[in-house]
């Protein structure tokens, strides 16, 4: 596999700015147009206008590869796939509420190699390609590096997450509540934004207990190239799993005792916990899965 995705990080760029161009015209907008999809979650004439706009573009200037978005699903066969959410945050953009994102990724042999995600109401772009770090900015000529915290207990840890409801919904409220309790803070700034916090060492833990991989691809490489960890609730790196927990990487595992499905081990001080509130005392309270 190469390792220099430079043009294609360009044309991702590129990508982008036509899509800034029509969300922000479309925020906001009188005549907005709302659908609801079999799921019950809401679509825009912007979600569908910026994905159909996307597969344009990459029809012309990558025509082999494949692609997948929130909106007309997967077309193409090939080792290369873009993976697209046209608007990652919907219901915040029918409210006119401004953190909402594009997220826009490559994929090749099952790897993540580059993501872009572009906040236009929020005046900020994260991206990243593997290998060379991952960057905030205005533009690939005007940017930041970005790089994890070095926060190592969960005591002295911010955690973000998207809301409380899809915890509950799956029986795990208890376990997160468990893991807020014990962190130092945490703060409800869901979906991407989360993630590129954590990225630039704002936050140090993120997780979400369902999620599409058009949700997270862009996310992970963002993440990874920031130094932290991108993973699902079971300890499987990567955004494939339908759900994620990211992490500074030092507190990884700890979370993961909280959240996800590892043994118990008593000989790490950073897991080990007794008493009330403890991942012991947690386990007894979880109801049969």
């Amino acid at each position: 596999m190469p390792t220099d995705f430079t043009d294609d990080l360009r044309l991702a760029h590129l990508l982008a700015d036509d899509a800034d161009s029509l969300t922000t015209a479309r925020f906001k907008a009188l005549d907005l147009h709302v659908m609801s999809k079999p799921d019950t979650t809401p679509v825009t004439d912007a979600d569908r206008a910026v994905e159909e706009m996307i597969r344009r573009t990459l029809g012309r200037t990558r025509s082999r590869d494949a692609i997948t978005g929130e909106e007309e699903g997967s077309s193409g066969d090939s080792r290369r796939r873009w993976i697209v959410d046209p608007i990652d945050g919907t219901k915040n953009f029918v409210r006119g509420v401004p953190v909402w994102a594009t997220l826009i990724s490559l994929v090749v042999d099952d790897e993540v190699v580059l993501g872009v995600v572009s906040a236009p109401q929020l005046h900020r772009r994260w991206w990243a390609s593997v290998g060379k770090g991952a960057w905030t900015g205005r533009s690939l000529h005007q940017a930041t590096r970005c790089q994890v915290s070095d926060v190592r207990r969960l005591e002295d840890a911010s955690f973000a997450y998207a809301s409380l409801q899809g915890w509950e919904e799956r029986g795990r409220l208890d376990d997160v509540l468990a893991l807020m309790r014990r962190c130092w803070r945490t703060r409800a700034y869901g979906d991407f934004w989360s993630y590129m916090l954590l990225a630039e060492g704002a936050v140090d833990l993120a997780a979400e207990p369902e999620l599409e991989v058009y949700d997270m691809a862009a996310l992970d490489v963002i993440v990874r190239e920031a130094g932290g960890r991108f993973g699902s609730l079971d300890g499987t790196d990567g955004p494939f799993g339908g759900n994620a927990l990211a992490s500074n990487g030092h507190l990884h595992e700890a979370a993961l005792s909280f959240l996800g499905a590892l043994p118990d081990d008593d000989d790490d001080p950073d897991v080990r916990r007794s008493g009330p509130g403890s991942v012991s005392d947690l386990r007894s309270r979880r109801p049969p899965s």
